[in-house]
């Protein structure tokens, strides 16, 4: 994790002003909601983070967690920022309160880049407020120019929970 995404941008950049947590999914199983929800919870008990600012965001397998958590807890976080991943579009409709910024490449042979389009899409037919950045060159890698990108951190630090989290 320390090559990939946030958890290596907090390596080189110790004031980066974000709690940021990795946490990997175990071998051959899909993300459960439950546990990241959880693992959420004991990090704000024990650490001085704002309840209304909580984001997440995720990267392949990650991404697909990103959908999950979301999907399951819909007003537990301020914005969501998946790459190259997705989930149910049937059930999109449980975030469209939610900022959503997803990430892919149009070369992505492990994720098509499909997938996102159809939870994006489905987002917006639900009045959604999402946006969608595509990388044409980029293939399963979408998550280096994502997180080196000054504009995802000043987005995140935009939004907060809404009245009704």
């Amino acid at each position: 994790m320390k090559r990939h995404g946030v958890a290596n941008i907090v390596e080189e950049q110790p004031e980066f002003p974000f709690v940021a947590v990795a946490p990997q999914c175990p071998p051959r199983e899909a993300w459960a909601p439950e546990p990241l929800l959880a693992l959420l919870d004991a990090i704000a008990q024990h650490y001085d983070v704002d309840p209304e600012r909580c984001s997440v965001t995720g990267l392949s397998m990650g991404g697909f967690g990103t959908w999950a958590v979301a999907l399951a807890a819909p007003h537990c976080f301020a914005a969501i920022a998946p790459i190259c991943g997705s989930g149910d579009p049937a059930r999109v409709g449980a975030l469209r309160h939610l900022p959503v910024w997803a990430f892919h490449g149009v070369r992505d042979p492990i994720v098509p880049l499909q997938r996102s389009v159809e939870m994006v899409e489905a987002l917006r037919q639900w009045g959604g407020n999402v946006r969608c950045t595509v990388y044409p060159e980029a293939g399963h890698d979408a998550w280096t120019a994502t997180y080196a990108t000054p504009e995802l951190y000043t987005w995140f630090r935009a939004h907060t929970r809404g009245p009704s989290a």
